[in-house]
């Protein structure tokens, strides 16, 4: 089966080279756990695959023989500017990590049709000058959802998508469009990517999410990651779970791995340890 590495290598070496082709991962986490890390680390490191193979190489290693990065990886967010993406990539990953994988790394910023209809004054989030008429003819509450999913239509076959995040979506959907109509994309976005081939990671944080929505959530992705903060004692850890994911989880079992402790460092987010059934 083909796959497209996630980017962190200890784990995509765990699970035959990543992702399978064609999925879309619920990445579920409390605040801090790990999820935007691994976010920042997925998107940087396969675009540094196609930037830069020697630095690659050094903080990455061999690919596992089933995996091939994308063609090219975007980076979607709704609510910041793509400079601020990549400077928060910098508190996650080396400088020179980001500095290599930057020029390859697609980020399409959104929040013109994501906050064009609320009360934040247009000049926070554009640089355009604001046109009074154009704002008065403006009635579709759904501007956001249609332009993704065209980004989507026509950006995500073979490569990979980091979504940043559902939750803002979710954030909106209670007054700009219904609840139902983002559950909707997200089942259609698993059908189209599977045949399409590429790989959409979809970040979510999990603490403002009841657990009928964070149900729906899990049941239109192919596979969720959970990250989580674990307390032990009088430290904490960051771990992570792997849940109902087709073509991942069978080779976890097989290998009785039930957790994974994690941490961020030079090469983003990464796995420090394997807890096991004993």
């Amino acid at each position: 089966m083909e796959r497209i590495p996630f980017g962190v290598s200890r784990l995509d070496a765990m699970i035959g080279g990543g992702a399978p082709a064609g999925s879309v991962v619920l990445l579920a986490g409390e605040s801090g756990a790990g999820a935007r890390e691994f976010c920042y680390t997925s998107a940087a490191m396969n675009a540094l695959a196609t930037a830069d193979s020697a630095t690659f190489d050094l903080y990455y290693g061999d690919l596992e023989g089933s995996a091939s990065p994308p063609a090219d990886a975007h980076y979607v967010t709704f609510t910041d500017e793509s400079a601020a993406v990549v400077d928060e990539m910098r508190f996650a990953l080396a400088d020179d990590l980001v500095d290599a994988a930057a020029p390859e790394l697609t980020i399409a910023d959104f929040s013109q049709e994501y906050f064009q209809l609320s009360p934040v004054p247009t000049e926070w989030y554009s640089d355009r000058t604001p046109d009074i008429r154009a704002l008065g003819e403006s009635t579709d509450r759904r501007d956001v959802l249609a332009a993704v999913s065209e980004y989507l239509t026509a950006n995500a076959p073979g490569n990979l998508v980091v979504i940043d995040s559902v939750t803002d979506l979710i954030a909106a959907s209670t007054d700009r469009f219904d609840p139902a109509d983002l559950t909707f994309l997200l089942k259609g976005l698993a059908r189209a990517t599977y045949r399409w081939g590429g790989l959409v990671l979809l970040l979510v944080n999990v603490e403002p999410l009841d657990t009928r929505t964070l149900g729906r959530l899990k049941e239109a992705a192919d596979g969720t990651l959970l990250f989580e903060w674990e307390t032990g004692g009088s430290e904490r850890a960051r771990t992570l779970v792997v849940e109902e994911f087709r073509g991942v989880l069978s080779r976890l079992e097989d290998e009785n791995i039930v957790r994974f402790e994690t941490e961020i460092g030079d090469t983003g987010f990464d796995v420090s340890n394997v807890r096991k059934i004993r």
